[in-house]
């Protein structure tokens, strides 16, 4: 295939449409080996034995979705982004969950009353450890999967570009989590390996997870893309390091 035809591959890539929090469309062509729990399992266990749940940044709430038959009597889900919350609206609201739109940071408060939610579940989304401790009801249980600050380093490097958040660790969540008086119950991290069959994978992975290399589009970063492309013409894969943990701690509960 000569350059422009490369490039106007990777550029129809890089127009495909992304919702939610769903990479079907690198089906066979991303592939991620998975870490050794599984955080929807462990999910629909705690639902079992709860009363209200509050998934925090829900995305597209196709997760949740999933987990409906294991819904207790209070379900809420709340999603920042206004596209992603109209998705999650259209799934949830119907099944009989509630979906909120509320920022969530490390230092930003969130509405709802102290000890409402008996499970607090978090995947992949920033939390305010303080917050989390506040929202349990007393025996509650606070799980979270989140991505390794320094996810992917070895991709973003491909890009001239360093992690933005290397101190997002374990080591520091389960610290500030702690000091909020929740007990760890569970705290496990795991690497493996993150892998794109062709380029143009990696171009459509790139735009739906835009903070990885800030500003990419095919235009300007084409240089790097035909690096990658040299990479793999060479007979090399292209492979790169997946990192992630996992944190399940718990509120004491009444005396």
């Amino acid at each position: 295939m000569n350059l422009d035809k490369l490039v106007d591959t990777w550029k129809r890539e890089e127009e495909q449409l992304f919702s939610g929090w769903d990479f079907s469309w690198l089906d066979g062509r991303m592939f991620e080996e998975q870490a050794p729990w599984s955080y929807s399992s462990r999910a629909a266990e705690l639902m079992r034995r709860c009363s209200s749940v509050i998934d925090l940044g829900t995305g597209g709430g196709e997760r949740l979705l999933d987990l409906q038959e294991f819904w207790p009597e209070v379900a809420v889900a709340t999603e920042e982004y206004a596209p992603n919350r109209k998705l999650a609206t259209e799934r949830l609201v119907p099944k009989g969950a509630k979906v909120v739109d509320v920022r969530l940071t490390d230092s930003d408060p969130v509405p709802f009353c102290e000890g409402e939610f008996d499970l607090v579940l978090n995947r992949h989304s920033a939390f305010n450890p303080n917050e989390i401790a506040r929202i349990l009801a007393p025996g509650g249980t606070f799980l979270t999967q989140q991505i390794h600050g320094l996810w992917a380093y070895d991709l973003l490097a491909a890009f001239d570009v360093k992690p933005q958040w290397p101190g997002s660790t374990l080591e520091r969540y389960v610290a500030q989590l702690r000091t909020t008086g929740l007990t760890i119950l569970n705290a496990d991290e795991w690497s493996g390996r993150l892998a794109f069959a062709d380029v143009g994978a990696v171009v459509y992975y790139l735009k739906a997870v835009p903070w990885l290399v800030p500003g990419f589009s095919v235009e300007t970063h084409v240089e790097h893309l035909l690096r990658l492309q040299h990479r793999l013409d060479s007979g090399d894969e292209l492979a790169f390091t997946a990192r992630k943990f996992l944190i399940e701690a718990q509120k004491e509960g009444p005396n």
